[in-house]
């Protein structure tokens, strides 16, 4: 997950390959607090891994359940629809997660224990008054803490022979289908006769009932249903466990992928994108994203858990579309709408506007950005198409909404060549933490950003290019430690630096799988760090560079680490032999004494003797041996940008690196 500031992603063109999405957030956590109602354990398998069902697990693990977590399966051990003790006041934090907070909050108030309610402070803008009305009514106890109507909220126990059951208890369809669903995973509990839901006014985003009554199916809960107005508790319901219960993909994060093949031409000899572990047959109503897909021209086959798109009708086919069926989903046919014939509307998406934030006014406002025409009103939204010449790069403000970061990602395919800029990119983690990198993984770019940061021994162009590199998000090449990595390879594979071994060695360089993260160097997931830094070990790189074979291949292993979305490298010869296209070259330098006190500093923390002149004296040396090899000599690149640190702290070299950088990007302030 990217956890800078902004994101950049560079113009984007073609786009194939297999992506394997995480489970659905809807799913999950209705499958963990029905998991946690129940008797028994329950194993789930393929749990989404996310800011929600964290949230969603620590309030019940808070609650007495047990809780076993291996990678992405869980094993959950229920408290049987009844709270161990009641106890003191137990507060519980819910972040933004209206999954964990709505049915949280139904289900806690016929548990019997006395809580407290609290989450961010968009949360304690989203409403819940009717789903709190709606158990005021049975009798419930709960109070408002701030604002009427929203959270933070405090509930009291309440004995369930107190409570109201004979009247149906109405509540509002038309402001969030999640006070249902809430309602219908939390009155089993008191289901001592049969318990009728009435809804007033039209129901929506009816999928996501539909998503609920199958896992309540699944625990044991048969729900009557009449029509979408009506849904009747049988008397004596109690939660049961499954025993194992699958979580399907996310079908609103294949959205994104799905309008990635409808959008993208194919990469790398392949013509679509693959999507895994969720079909056509999906239980999850934003699987009916596929029919607005192939309505604006994407050509979309399907199995039992997969589905494969790519570009059908180009320009894309203009829509105008009732999307209360698909609400999340939705978002992403706004973006798709500036690569159509003509303009877009999508209508009936007044829930847009009580999520994680208002979306309607949120992509309203960052279409306009990129140059687009909108219209918008409570309950619709119409994008108009961008020509060629119309495009603008942008930042994008995500106003923390997770599905707003995804959409606008898909931006950076604009025909006008233009990179976008995704504030706050970490938000993605809510539901789909990899996202970035899963759409890296399949899109290609006609050119990834570099930055080269070149210069003599102890300049400090390491520590400033991975800072550097961690503040933009950007891949890390430390090429210093390419050939003592080699010589060490060398040295495990039992081979000598002579002529006969050149080719194996030669092998081994080209496919050293190297990582470098957090001042480490890692080399198949083993630091290695220290080992290199021995004397022995300079001496192994000292010989292998100076076998051809070896610093071809290591030149061809370097210009591998250009991925997306950028890099940042440094070495002596980053910006005149290996990267001469390099977006931006610094040549980092620093007077000799400068230089030999740095070192005297980092040598004496280490217990290492040794004396200021001798390591002069040795920098010098170096320097002149650098600059007059015949091979790659350390010279600055002629268009490379000098810095002098002599006098300047680290943080002053990253910030004048990171400006000359913001100078070259196109983006206007947010």
């Amino acid at each position: 997950m990217f956890s800078t500031a902004f994101l950049d992603i560079p113009a984007l063109a073609g786009a194939s390959g297999t992506v394997r999405l995480p489970g659905s957030k809807s799913i999950s956590n209705r499958v963990l607090l029905l998991a946690a109602l129940a008797s028994g354990t329950t194993t789930v398998h393929d749990l989404l891994d996310s800011d929600d069902t964290r949230v969603m697990l620590d309030a019940l693990r808070a609650l007495g359940c047990g809780i076993d977590v291996a990678g992405s399966t869980l094993r959950i051990t229920g408290i049987g629809g009844q709270l161990k003790s009641g106890g003191p006041l137990l507060p519980l934090f819910l972040g933004n997660a209206g999954t964990a907070m709505r049915p949280l909050t139904a289900a806690l108030s016929l548990l019997g224990g006395d809580f407290e309610l609290s989450g961010v402070p968009r949360m304690h803008e989203r409403p819940i008054g009717d789903l709190v009305d709606a158990l005021t009514q049975l009798g419930c106890r709960i109070d408002y803490l701030g604002n009427p109507g929203y959270p933070p909220l405090r509930i009291r126990p309440v004995d369930h022979g107190a409570l109201v059951l004979d009247a149906p208890i109405r509540v509002r369809g038309d402001v969030s289908s999640q006070f249902l669903t809430a309602l219908l995973l939390a009155l089993p509990l008191a289901a001592r006769k049969d318990i009728v839901i009435e809804v007033v006014g039209e129901l929506i985003s009816k999928p996501y009932i539909e998503i609920t009554l199958n896992l309540l199916a699944r625990f044991g809960i048969a729900v009557q249903r009449e029509g979408w107005e009506r849904f009747t508790i049988p008397a004596g319901s109690r939660y049961g466990s499954p025993g194992d219960i699958h979580v399907e993909a996310d079908a609103s994060s294949a959205s994104y992928f799905i309008a990635l093949g409808a959008i993208a031409t194919g990469a790398s000899g392949q013509d679509s994108i693959r999507i895994e572990g969720v079909g056509a047959d999906s239980i999850q109503g934003d699987i009916r994203f596929i029919e607005a897909a192939r309505q604006m021209g994407a050509q979309v086959d399907s199995g039992p858990n997969w589905l494969d798109v790519r570009r059908g009708a180009w320009p894309l086919k203009a829509i105008d579309l009732d999307a209360n069926h698909i609400p999340d989903a939705a978002m992403t046919l706004a973006v798709m709408a500036l690569y159509a014939d003509g303009p877009s509307s999508l209508r009936n998406i007044a829930s847009w506007r009580v999520k994680e934030t208002d979306r309607i006014d949120a992509m309203a406002n960052e279409l306009r950005k990129l140059g687009a025409t909108v219209e918008s009103g409570p309950d619709f939204i119409r994008v108009h198409p961008l020509e060629r010449s119309g495009w603008q790069a942008a930042s994008i403000r995500t106003y923390d909404d997770h599905r707003v970061a995804m959409c606008f990602s898909l931006a950076a395919f604009n025909p006008a060549g233009l990179p976008v800029r995704i504030l706050e990119p970490h938000c993605v983690a809510k539901t789909f933490p990899d996202y970035f990198e899963t759409l890296f993984s399949v899109a290609e770019a006609p050119e990834v950003p570099v930055i080269c940061i070149d210069g003599p021994t102890a300049s400090g162009k390491g520590t400033l290019a991975a800072e550097v590199a961690r503040l933009l998000g950007y891949h890390y090449l430390d090429s210093g430690s390419l050939y003592r990595v080699t010589g060490l390879a060398m040295r495990r594979a039992g081979l000598g630096a002579e002529p006969q071994h050149e080719a194996q060695i030669a092998a081994l360089a080209a496919a050293l799988p190297l990582h470098f993260t957090e001042g480490k160097v890692l080399l198949a997931g083993e630091d290695v760090s220290d080992e290199i830094r021995t004397e022995a070990a300079g001496m192994d790189a000292s010989r292998v560079s100076t076998l051809p074979a070896v610093r071809e291949a290591l030149l061809a292993l370097q210009q591998r680490f250009r991925q997306l979305p950028g890099l940042v490298a440094d070495g002596r010869d980053m910006g005149t032999v290996i990267f001469p296209d390099a977006a931006l070259k610094v040549f980092l330098t620093a007077s000799a004494a400068q230089r030999a006190e740095r070192r005297h500093k980092q040598l004496i923390s280490k217990g290492i003797s040794t004396t200021l002149d001798s390591l002069r004296s040795d920098l010098e040396a170096r320097d002149a041996r650098d600059s007059s090899r015949s091979v790659a000599p350390l010279r600055p690149a002629q268009d490379a940008r000098h810095l002098d640190n002599s006098q300047l702290s680290i943080e002053q070299s990253i910030d004048q690196v990171l400006n000359w950088w913001q100078e070259k990007q196109p983006f206007k302030p947010a």
